[in-house]
């Protein structure tokens, strides 16, 4: 039988995956040929992947000289994952009430009542809010079955994922430094033309 292909959401879960697994920065490029050979994700899609998780907030992204650079640290990952949780389960409880609402108006209007413009109309919204309230859980169910294993090696990566951050860190001013003794060339001109922040240091 033909194998089923990756739903959108599976591509994304494995793509933040290679970032969590191998706590690295990559290229586009880099990412088109890694992850059709470890995630079965085809080199094709990975573009459209990558910027809806950059979309999310789930993976960073900077410019650095002429290539864009891509990371996601599993810490932030799991604050963006939860920001969108309470979100979308917000606008589910609002949505609720508002049914609840107007199912109570709706009964009462039964009452000692016929059919009414206004009845039609309740019944209408209340089908709409229904409709929404079916897609609020679909969305909420989709952020709840994220891997409980990916979740919690978020929770005990923040060290390694700081760590991480300062090794390229560490591996910037390495560079710089070495431009300044082969080149001469004055630091400032150095961040102005990789486009790095004159801030930039260590995290505590």
């Amino acid at each position: 039988s033909k194998k089923k292909g990756l739903s959108f959401e599976e591509k994304r879960a494995r793509m933040m995956e290679i970032f969590f697994e191998t706590k690295d920065v990559f290229q586009l490029k880099d990412l088109e040929k890694i992850a059709p050979k470890e995630k079965g994700i085809t080199s094709m899609s990975v573009k459209e992947i990558l910027q809806s998780l950059v979309d999310d907030g789930m993976v960073d992204t900077d410019r650095i000289g002429t290539s864009n650079y891509f990371w996601a640290f599993p810490s932030k990952a799991l604050h963006a994952r939860k920001r969108k949780l309470e979100e979308l389960e917000s606008q589910f409880t609002e949505s609720s009430q508002k049914k609840e609402a107007l199912q109570k108006s709706i009964e009462k209007s039964k009452i000692g009542r016929e059919d009414t413009a206004e009845r039609a109309a309740l019944l209408k919204e209340l089908a709409a809010l229904r409709q929404k309230k079916e897609q609020l859980q679909t969305e909420i169910d989709k952020y709840r079955e994220c891997d409980p294993d990916v979740v919690e090696e978020m929770r005990q990566t923040n060290q390694v994922a700081k760590e991480a951050a300062n090794r390229w860190t560490d591996n910037i001013f390495s560079i710089k430094s070495w431009a300044k003794r082969k080149f001469g060339f004055e630091e400032s001109r150095i961040d102005k033309g990789f486009g790095i922040p004159e801030d930039l240091d260590y995290i505590d």
